[in-house]
């Protein structure tokens, strides 16, 4: 019998605090005299509510600056925070930088003396920042990734994803053996397949500072070793970028997708290069659409032969039942 009270007299504080919290959940976001809903006044510090305008809340702490901005630019230059982290930086931007500047915080030249302090400073302070090979290794990656992503002209997003590619082939010792140009190479283009925004290698190859055949045989390493899932290029996915730098219509862009889709129901695209038949799409919707373009056009805008373009090209209006 004694037991059983025990576990009566246990069980009755829980069930207590539970109600209490419950109660009190209930009262943080509803007006108890009401059933109203509640808001936060930041400028008096109180919460109130909207319907009965009953003060739930008192003397708030203000989660805010202490300081006042009038304008975005005065509330820029008065914020004490510093920019977000990265992973496009070997510290993800969280190390200390030493400005070249050589003046105080009031604008006054340093003398010789103070001159030759802060270039001490920030020689160590360089040396910190890269203690060990691989932080040294990963700096000059993520700086090639950078370099390539801005000559490509693939957004930030593709960027950071070719880092955290970068960074795990680093983890995982993939890179004895192979050249920090061919592994950032390899990232930056499965990043940009990944997003969707592919790049074809005759275009990533020539900003990569390694041959084709280090980049094709680089790509694949790290691709089994790190399994990562990409699928296929889809042709479509290189039409916006040719039509935009051939200047074509809006019709004549849909009528390349239209052909490529009615491929792709008839498994035209099987076996294909995807740049080749978004080229040839991109050089048969501007005849159809009674524009003029040239083969030779169309085979610089999208870095593919003139006879690939004439054999897809072909074969997409065989599909799509045109006649030309």
């Amino acid at each position: 019998m004694s037991e059983t009270r025990i576990h009566t007299t246990d069980a009755q504080p829980r069930a207590t605090t539970q109600e209490t919290q419950t109660t009190s959940d209930s009262t943080e976001t509803v007006c108890p005299e009401c059933s109203g809903s509640l808001v936060t006044d930041e400028v008096h510090g109180e919460t109130v509510c909207q319907e009965c305008g009953l003060v739930v809340e008192e003397s708030e702490v203000d989660r805010g600056p202490e300081w006042r901005a009038f304008d975005a630019q005065e509330k820029d230059e008065k914020s004490r925070v510093g920019a977000p982290t990265t992973t496009l930086m070997h510290d993800k931007g969280l190390s200390t930088n030493i400005g070249w500047q050589d003046k105080d915080a009031y604008g006054n030249s340093l003398n010789a003396s103070q001159r030759q302090k802060m270039q001490r400073l920030r020689t160590w302070n360089e040396r910190f920042r890269t203690r060990d090979s691989k932080e040294r290794n990963l700096k000059q990656a993520l700086g090639e990734i950078e370099r390539m992503g801005s000559a490509l002209g693939l957004s930030e997003s593709v960027r950071e994803t070719a880092s955290v590619i970068y960074r795990r082939a680093l983890g995982e010792d993939l890179l004895p053996g192979r050249s920090i140009e061919g592994v950032a190479s390899a990232a930056i283009y499965a990043a940009a397949r990944q997003a969707g925004t592919p790049r074809s290698i005759d275009t990533v190859v020539p900003v990569s500072r390694i041959d084709a055949m280090e980049f094709k045989r680089t790509y694949r390493y790290v691709v089994r070793e790190l399994g990562l899932e990409i699928e296929p290029a889809d042709p479509e996915s290189y039409v916006a970028r040719f039509a935009s730098e051939l200047g074509l219509s809006e019709e004549a862009e849909r009528r390349a997708h239209e052909l490529l889709e009615t491929g792709k129901e008839q498994l035209v695209h099987i076996g294909k290069n995807p740049v080749g038949l978004a080229a040839a799409a991109v050089y048969a919707a501007p005849l159809l659409t009674n524009e003029e373009i040239t083969q030779s056009e169309v085979s610089e805008a999208a870095d593919i032969s003139e006879v690939t373009i004439r054999n897809r090209y072909q074969e997409l209006l065989d599909a799509d039942g045109e006649e030309r």
